[in-house]
């Protein structure tokens, strides 16, 4: 099963159709009687979610309004009545990791025997590190997170295209446009060897030349002179890149300036249109792209028109229309748990485990929330790759519509690319 919520063990069930005026507290932990902190309904119950996510760290750019998102999206649920006798809280229970995956866990374990679930854990290190416990717990798990390691296990409740997907696609893409080679720049660790990996197996696949190029660290900043001394020795005709944003741009901005004109199409988090401001901005636009599976802002799309609205005043940013869409996995599990008289932690995990698919009004892929079958059906496939657009309200705009390439089309999983690095 995949990315975004999992349950913890409990004994008691929750009526599906309203709360036990007798229960107190509520009978299942993050399941209470007594109204959220900013209430709209004063007379509901409050469902508590738990984000711990990356607010000061490498990542910020995502955590940042990708919890936002959230926020906006259970927001307008509220306002609309809530989910049966309940409100949801996604605020109390926000944490920041700073992008550290020791931290992430010391997080989770303040905050587990007050919530439900977890509806954000940025970061695949991260969301790892309290996997295991979760389980244990039966604690439904969101990932902000595009690991192929969320379709082995069940308590993940995963949105989207892999990493390792992504760059299959991408270098498939690459090899149709008549690439001969290409290489992959990436951060060390979980993230980064994932698209490493799933770009190696298609440039297998599809007889290109591969070069993988690792960053020295996470974080490494502006100081990308190694990696852009191996991709100028490489010469790829085509570059995945799989870093944050500050680090696409060093790699682009400095390998473009010593004449470098291979094109770049990074994994989804090496994206952030504040780059677009740095030195780097001109080169950036004339050679990068985006992989996703996700809507861009401007989408019209039925989901993406109440995602815009409820941003009102909210710069437009990806990232926290990712966040707000995502909230209609939760939405679906929590609904049906409630109907199926199953609102506690492992009611939660067998209802999310019951699903072939939820309506989120055309803002997640294809796909999505089909984890009643096999890691294979569960995987998401398909890419789109967005230019860069300064006419567009978040700065970038669909160059390719979504695709799925040979080698995603007919690749068996049977274990995180990650593993196979």
């Amino acid at each position: 099963m995949g990315v975004i919520a999992t349950a913890l063990t409990v004994t008691m069930a929750v009526a599906g159709c309203g709360r036990d005026s007798d229960s107190g507290g509520g009978a299942a932990p993050g399941v209470t009687d007594d109204p959220c902190p900013n209430a709209v309904d004063k007379d509901k119950g409050c469902i508590y979610l738990a984000t711990i996510t990356d607010l000061t760290g490498v990542f910020k750019g995502v955590g940042e309004p990708f919890t936002a998102g959230q926020k906006a999206f259970w927001d307008e649920v509220n306002k609309a009545g809530g989910i049966g006798d309940y409100e949801v809280d996604v605020t109390k229970y926000v944490k920041d990791s700073g992008y550290d995956p020791e931290k992430h866990a010391e997080l989770f374990n303040e905050v587990k025997d007050d919530i439900l679930a977890v509806s954000q854990s940025l970061g695949t290190a991260h969301t790892n590190a309290i996997l295991e416990d979760a389980t244990n717990e039966s604690i439904l798990v969101g990932p902000a997170s595009l690991g192929s390691n969320w379709i082995f296990d069940d308590i993940s409740i995963e949105v989207g295209s892999s990493y390792c997907t992504e760059a299959m696609n991408i270098v498939d893409h690459a090899a149709d446009q008549g690439a001969k080679s290409v290489a992959a720049v990436h951060f060390p660790g979980d993230y980064g060897d994932d698209a490493m990996v799933g770009a190696r197996i298609a440039a297998e696949e599809r007889g290109l030349k591969f070069t993988d190029i690792t960053t020295g660290t996470v974080d490494g900043g502006d100081d990308q002179s190694a990696a852009i001394s191996a991709l100028l020795k490489a010469k790829p005709d085509y570059v995945v890149i799989a870093t944050g944003p500050k680090e696409m741009a060093a790699v682009v901005g400095g390998s473009a300036a010593q004449k470098f004109t291979g094109k770049f199409i990074g994994s989804i988090p090496s994206w952030n249109a504040a780059v677009l401001a740095s030195p780097a901005g001109p080169a950036i636009e004339a050679l990068y792209q985006q992989a996703s599976s996700f809507p861009t802002w401007d989408a019209d799309i039925p989901g993406m028109e109440k995602m815009r609205a409820a941003a009102g005043s909210t710069a437009p940013n990806d990232w926290f229309s990712i966040g707000y869409t995502s909230g209609y996995v939760m939405k679906a599990i929590l609904e049906k748990a409630i109907d199926d008289d199953k609102l506690d932690r492992e009611g939660m995990v067998d209802t999310a485990n019951s699903l072939t698919g939820i309506d989120s009004e055309g803002t997640l892929p294809e796909g999505t929330a089909n984890w009643a079958g096999d890691p294979n059906e569960d995987a998401v496939r398909v890419t789109q790759l967005n230019a860069v657009d300064p006419k567009a309200s978040s700065k970038i705009s669909v160059a390719v519509e979504p695709f799925t390439g040979k080698t995603a089309e007919s690749y068996q999983f049977e274990e995180p690319c990650y593993l196979q690095k």
